[in-house]
């Protein structure tokens, strides 16, 4: 005969092994994903990895430089260096938190937001393509600023109004980005 306590200890004992079992598979699935990252210092705060395309054998290499501060949540905003073959591919900045809603169109009428961008003591405006809500891509010119600056910081707009991403971009190998990517660093 069961009594109340040996029930009770009984479904007690079938939720640790449920949270065990969901630990378990999330440990795995993080182990599986640290195999895929091959993140490597790339200087200063920057990393970067590289990977092949299985079908094509085309060669990527990502730079990203996380924010030094927090904007939203647990995450810091980011931006990113996409190349492929040996040429610049793309940038963006991530805010990782709420972005807000383009606020002009684009030459090809695709929707932009228009930030400003601090380059160590220079400041300018750009309208950078906003995608999906999630991550605008910058141009190539302050990519060309970026990997050379002491001090980076964007101003975006968020359903909030208005917010800064500062970076710290100082210390990156510019040897290692021009053979990755064919960039050059360029003065504001």
């Amino acid at each position: 005969m069961k009594t109340l306590g040996s029930e009770h200890e009984m479904n007690r004992s079938k939720v640790t092994g449920k949270h065990f079992l969901a630990y378990f598979a999330l440990l795995l699935a993080a182990v599986a994903l640290c195999a895929q990252d091959n993140a490597i210092s790339a200087g200063g705060k920057w990393m970067t990895s590289s990977s092949e395309d299985k079908m094509t054998a085309a060669k990527r290499v990502k730079f990203w430089l996380p924010a030094d501060n927090f904007l939203d949540g647990d995450y810091r905003p980011a931006v990113s260096i996409f190349c492929t073959n040996g040429k610049w591919t793309l940038s963006d900045f991530r805010p990782n938190g709420d972005l807000g809603r383009p606020n002009r169109p684009g030459f090809w009428g695709q929707p932009q937001m228009e930030v400003t961008v601090r380059v160590d003591n220079s400041h300018s405006h750009h309208g950078w393509n906003w995608v999906n809500g999630d991550f605008l891509a910058m141009d190539k010119g302050t990519t060309r600023q970026l990997i050379q600056a002491n001090i980076f910081k964007i101003e975006f707009l968020s359903p909030r109004g208005p917010r800064i991403a500062e970076f710290s971009p100082a210390g990156l190998n510019l040897d290692q980005v021009r053979k990755a990517c064919d960039l050059k660093p360029q003065k504001p």
